[in-house]
């Protein structure tokens, strides 16, 4: 088997996970901290997104990847597989450059090639 059919299930669920994050932050955006006078006000509000159909679309591919994650947990150590889950920092962080015009410098570029770099050296190392 080569590499992409047997790592199959911890890209599904590095998928997942990268588009709940990226789904959530897409629809908070539209808020803000100050938006509310108290905590009670923001609590309320967190529950209340929880019947809002993108959120519950980002849940549900927050269950999904944990589904995937446990049947990638029947094929590899787990000291193998978790740096990969690693990737989604990777991903979230690109894509927030790109989707939501976060700001990039370069301690990001460095930060996101040395985690690339770990994350290479480690699954060399099982």
């Amino acid at each position: 088997m080569n590499f992409l059919s047997q790592h199959i299930y911890i890209f599904i669920t590095l998928a997942f996970t990268v588009s709940s994050q990226l789904i959530i932050k897409w629809k908070m955006s539209d808020f803000s901290y100050n938006d509310f006078s108290s905590w009670q006000d923001r609590y309320s509000f967190a529950f209340s997104m929880l019947i809002n159909p993108y959120i519950i679309l980002a849940l549900t591919f927050t269950v999904l990847a944990g589904v995937s994650w446990m049947i990638a947990m029947t094929k590899f150590e787990l000291s193998y597989a978790y740096p990969f889950t690693i990737f989604s920092l990777i991903f979230v962080t690109l894509f927030s450059i790109i989707f939501f015009e976060e700001q990039v410098n370069a301690y990001k570029i460095i930060g996101i090639i040395l985690v690339a770099i770990g994350i290479f050296t480690i699954s060399r190392g099982s």
